[in-house]
């Protein structure tokens, strides 16, 4: 997945979310590796609120990688293991929806898939510093039976509601068994990205 939207403003963002949006001036658009979008993370001092912060797309490669890394498959990996360990490392990534490319090679279509009922949801991440910036990456699973029709290999993991405080600041053990596709009952897929 190298493309999804956010086309929902900070303050809507802030009001579904329940989070501080500060002055994060996100209006609405689409997000592609390098490019900023709005994160939700804990405070960086440790306290309990939730805060929107803009940070770009893209966490620092492994050794021997050159790029930086926009997704996460491989939780088990000792370069992945030590950040999510640490729940302050983990952040929710608010979507409205992300890009699927399928059909035969040379004639792909790309489409929208989007969770029913929820206009704005959210990715589970993980963040680190690259550079000047703080970085974000999109943690993958397994996909579903509709994605999967769909081409897919992977995609993003796509957290329940309640399930976002134990993805910020659950032990890891228990954090990991969010880890599964969303159910593809709960989804649909269009050739537009719906409007919020």
């Amino acid at each position: 997945m190298q493309l999804y939207r956010l086309d929902a403003s900070a303050a809507q963002i802030s009001g579904i979310f329940g989070v501080d949006a500060g002055d994060d001036p996100w209006t609405g658009d689409y997000v592609t590796p390098g490019r900023p979008a709005p994160v939700i993370a804990p405070d960086s001092r440790g306290g309990p609120r939730l805060h929107l912060r803009p940070k770009l797309w893209g966490v620092p490669p492994p050794p021997q990688g050159t790029q930086p890394v926009a997704t996460v498959r491989n939780l088990a990996s000792p370069f992945w293991i030590g950040t999510l360990r640490h729940p302050e490392l983990r952040c929710l990534i608010p979507a409205t929806s992300f890009a699927l490319w399928s059909g035969a090679a040379g004639a792909k279509r790309r489409r929208w898939a989007s969770v029913a009922g929820r206009p704005i949801f959210a990715f589970a991440g993980i963040q680190r510093q690259y550079e000047d910036w703080p970085g974000f990456a999109i943690v993958t699973t397994d996909p579903n039976s509709l994605i999967e029709r769909h081409s897919a290999a992977a995609m993003p993991l796509i957290l329940h509601p309640e399930d976002h405080a134990r993805w910020l600041t659950a032990d890891w053990r228990e954090a990991s068994q969010l880890v599964t596709p969303y159910p593809g009952h709960l989804m649909g897929i269009e050739d537009t990205p719906p409007l919020t």
